[in-house]
């Protein structure tokens, strides 16, 4: 499944002004939608749009949770409103739990598909509050489209998709793995999900399916670790392979780290909010590994946010 395992890149205003395209905007089906009491059907745009009761209570600013998504590109010959559910099913089994504690959180996502390219966060700087996201799958590959998309909302939690968060080492190693147990965490609860109650009638078999792609890619970073050592002895890992380690992107050694990270996210849930911590600092992933994951704990005690995971990753790897 050579599909499953893509590096990060990013998009930026330079990509923008050599591969301008045409955009066909589609608003997404969310789940909570079925329970607003009217909705509205707009055939000359081929939008969703729930209609709320009015309430005198404040409106509350969108979260990474409720922001409204957008789809663009080219999707093909796609069911209609078929890439909004799962798009949609996998943020739900991304986020539902999970205090969502950034004061970064975007307003809109938008989710391209593009035909060629890795998977991507496009970072425009044109001063919107817009998260947007790039992902490259073949035709209703759904499993695909859910571990991408789940990968770079890994990154938009972690308060990556404003203009100024360009990848940079020696830390982008690590955000990528906590972003990538972050998807391999979501697509195992979109597996139990789509099992139980799909979003296509008839179609909880998939639900197998997905469960099926999660485990071949656990598997192959499960196999890594193994021959890397990182499961005998990480802090000896670490030291070792150190300069190959810090490489940029989503190289090997994050992708062994990533099993290590998701084991952390089951057997404490809570250590998952402290991706909205991240990034928070001058210098970003750019910092020495002590100080970035000292920057971690200090954002997150600014947020409230549980300092489990950054604690927890300071003692795997032996950093003082």
């Amino acid at each position: 499944m050579t599909s499953g395992y893509i590096s990060r890149d990013v998009w930026t205003e330079e990509h923008q002004l050599t591969n301008r395209r045409k955009f066909s905007i589609l608003a997404s089906v969310s789940l909570a939608a079925s329970f607003a009491p009217a909705m509205l059907w707009s055939h000359s745009r081929k939008t969703y749009a729930a209609m709320s009761p009015k309430s005198p209570s404040v409106r509350q600013s969108p979260t990474l949770l409720t922001a409204p998504i957008e789809l663009a590109g080219d999707w093909g010959r796609m069911l209609e409103g078929a890439a909004d559910q799962v798009v949609e099913r996998m943020r739900h089994a991304c986020l539902d739990g999970v205090r969502l504690l950034s004061d970064r959180q975007p307003t809109r996502l938008r989710v391209d598909e593009h035909t060629s390219g890795s998977p991507a966060v496009w970072l425009h700087p044109d001063g919107s509050s817009m998260a947007w996201i790039i992902v490259d799958i073949g035709e209703r590959d759904w499993s695909k489209l859910a571990y991408q998309f789940g990968h770079e909302l890994g990154h938009v939690l972690c308060n990556s998709w404003q203009p100024d968060a360009k990848p940079a080492p020696p830390c982008q190693w690590l955000e990528e793995a906590i972003v990538e147990a972050h998807s391999l965490r979501g697509l195992g609860r979109l597996a139990k999900s789509w099992k139980e109650a799909p979003p296509f009638a008839g179609d909880n078999a998939f639900g197998d399916a997905i469960a099926r792609y999660r485990q071949d890619i656990i598997d192959h970073y499960a196999a890594l670790a193994e021959s890397q050592g990182l499961t005998r002895n990480a802090v000896a890992w670490f030291a070792d392979y150190r300069d190959e380690v810090e490489k940029l992107a989503l190289n090997p050694f994050a992708q062994a780290m990533s099993v290590t990270i998701l084991a952390e996210y089951d057997r404490e849930p809570d250590c998952v909010e402290a991706l909205g911590a991240l990034n928070r600092w001058p210098g970003r992933t750019g910092l020495p590994i002590n100080e970035y994951l000292q920057q971690w704990e200090t954002s997150c005690g600014e947020l409230q946010a549980s300092p489990r995971l950054p604690v927890r990753l300071r003692q795997l790897l032996g950093i003082t």
